[in-house]
């Protein structure tokens, strides 16, 4: 009997100057974010590729019409998906949904913009969903920067004050309601603003 197939999911916008970064843009300009943006995404991408084969990585992508320009901008090797409509808790709970009746097990989200991923934490993340049920990997901004389940727990993402600081929290409250009690991996900071800037390597 074989086991199902790991999966990555990666958060990214397209890559339109002011669409993406936007706080980030405020203080250093939308043509200056957008290239920290696609420089972040692209090494999401690569370090969640470096698992495949033995983990497929599927790219999320808003708005949903610009399927053919997120392929250009990030290349071949992942399979690419709308992220669908809603806030940002209805796109996780379709995109987590969507991979578990594909077959996929265990599921993990990562955000497109955090300078220190590597296929390392990936894989200690999927290493650790072989025996727990839910991994987290706290933000230091208060948010996630991870999120992987072993199965779909509906209802999850609902009342979570999103681009706050209190998503870790509400997210690891609304875990342990549903008797999840999550391995959590290091602390890890993402790039939102200028003062980020220092977390990029040099």
């Amino acid at each position: 009997m074989t086991h199902p197939e790991p999966a990555i999911l990666v958060f990214v916008r397209a890559p339109e100057p002011g669409r993406v970064k936007t706080r980030l843009a405020a203080e250093i300009g939308a043509e200056a974010a957008l290239r920290v943006y696609t420089r972040l995404a692209r090494h999401t991408l690569a370090e969640a590729l470096a698992l495949a084969p033995q983990v497929t990585v599927r790219v999320h992508f808003t708005p949903a019409g610009d399927a053919a320009a997120v392929r250009r901008w990030l290349g071949e090797g992942a399979d690419y998906l709308p992220q669908g409509a809603g806030d940002l808790g209805e796109r996780l709970e379709q995109a987590f949904r969507e991979a578990f009746m594909a077959g996929f097990a265990p599921v993990v989200v990562v955000g497109s913009d955090l300078p220190h991923l590597s296929a390392s934490l990936l894989q200690r993340a999927l290493e650790l969903l072989e025996e727990e049920d839910a991994v987290l990997g706290p933000a230091r901004d208060g948010g996630y920067y991870l999120l992987g389940l072993r199965r779909d727990l509906p209802g999850l993402f609902e009342d979570i004050s999103w681009s706050t600081d209190r998503v870790f929290s509400q997210t690891l409250a609304r875990l342990r309601a549903a008797g999840v009690e999550p391995a959590l991996l290091e602390t890890l900071s993402d790039v939102d603003v200028a003062a980020d800037l220092s977390e990029l390597p040099r």
